[in-house]
């Protein structure tokens, strides 16, 4: 039977989720704090003094949509790191930040294995797991389809002092692009997917999770070897179980040998010390 894990995202200088309960969280990000709904977070908040800069007020759209609401003036982006790797943080209309810090363990595991490396980083957004990688001494393909992120994440790396560092930025469809990898004979050392539920390539292309992942995986696989390091999915759909795509992964490359490993991604309140639930992941790698 397989074993369940359960990734933290500690606390850092720049991040820390200070408080959750009543279907919100109260985050800092820099020096502005934030309140964001949190399905998740169905107990009591620890206190009741929340005073936010700004909080996201959500749309009747179960999809998305909604508003911030500034109850202090706050820049239109700043700058926050993580290590040696300075980016900015943003109020975006999606209700998140401009990046993901739940993801830190995932970026932790992947930069010990990552020195002298080819990796593709596919919905790679504005390159913050990029540019921590790049740091590691990792060579990046950095895939995205939205043009304007992929314009964030080369302004996030001249903010790092790595804009001369071996990435290539590409603005296109992952499926698209992974399938022309595919018959270019390319191979990869480590591959990250940080999929949507729901998107469109810069063509119009359809992104459905359900339908399009197993392909994608497919041909990842075919990227990688036995001598490759690591692929690491993340998905943010609750609905999906971490069992399922633990098995997919492993359906697609257990034949390489190595380890899959499956889960939940949490954060850590600093209020009382405990788990917030916010991803399901599955990972392999040979070491």
């Amino acid at each position: 039977m397989s074993q369940l894990e359960t990734l933290i995202a500690e606390s850092w200088g720049d991040w820390g989720l200070i408080d959750c309960g009543n279907g919100r969280k109260l985050e800092r990000y820099g020096g502005v704090t934030v309140a964001r709904p949190e399905p998740q977070a169905m107990w009591a908040p620890a206190r009741g003094d929340w005073d936010p800069d700004a909080t996201f007020v959500p749309g009747s759209d179960e999809e998305g949509g909604g508003r911030w609401l500034q109850h202090r003036p706050v820049a239109k982006e700043w700058e926050v790191a993580r290590g040696n790797v300075r980016f900015h943080a943003s109020l975006t209309p999606f209700r998140h930040l401009g990046f993901f810090p739940d993801m830190a363990p995932q970026w932790d595991w992947m930069r010990d294995r990552s020195a002298q490396s080819d990796v593709l980083n596919l919905f790679g957004y504005t390159g913050v797991g990029t540019l921590l990688l790049s740091d590691a001494g990792a060579r990046l393909v950095h895939v995205d389809a939205s043009k304007k992120s992929v314009e964030q994440g080369k302004e996030n790396a001249q903010l790092s002092g790595m804009a001369e560092k071996p990435i290539r930025w590409i603005v296109d469809d992952a499926s698209k692009f992974t399938a022309r990898e595919v018959r270019r004979g390319r191979r990869y050392d480590g591959i990250l997917l940080d999929p949507p539920k729901f998107g469109r390539g810069p063509g119009g292309e359809v992104w459905r999770l359900e339908e399009n992942l197993a392909p994608l995986l497919a041909d990842c696989r075919r990227l990688l070897d036995a001598d490759s390091r690591f692929l690491v999915l993340t998905v943010y759909a609750m609905r999906m179980s971490a069992l399922a795509i633990g098995e997919l992964v492993k359906q697609m490359l257990g034949d390489f040998g190595g380890t899959v490993e499956m889960g939940e991604m949490t954060v850590r309140e600093e209020a009382r010390g405990l788990l917030l639930p916010t991803a399901i992941f599955a990972r392999w790698s040979k070491s």
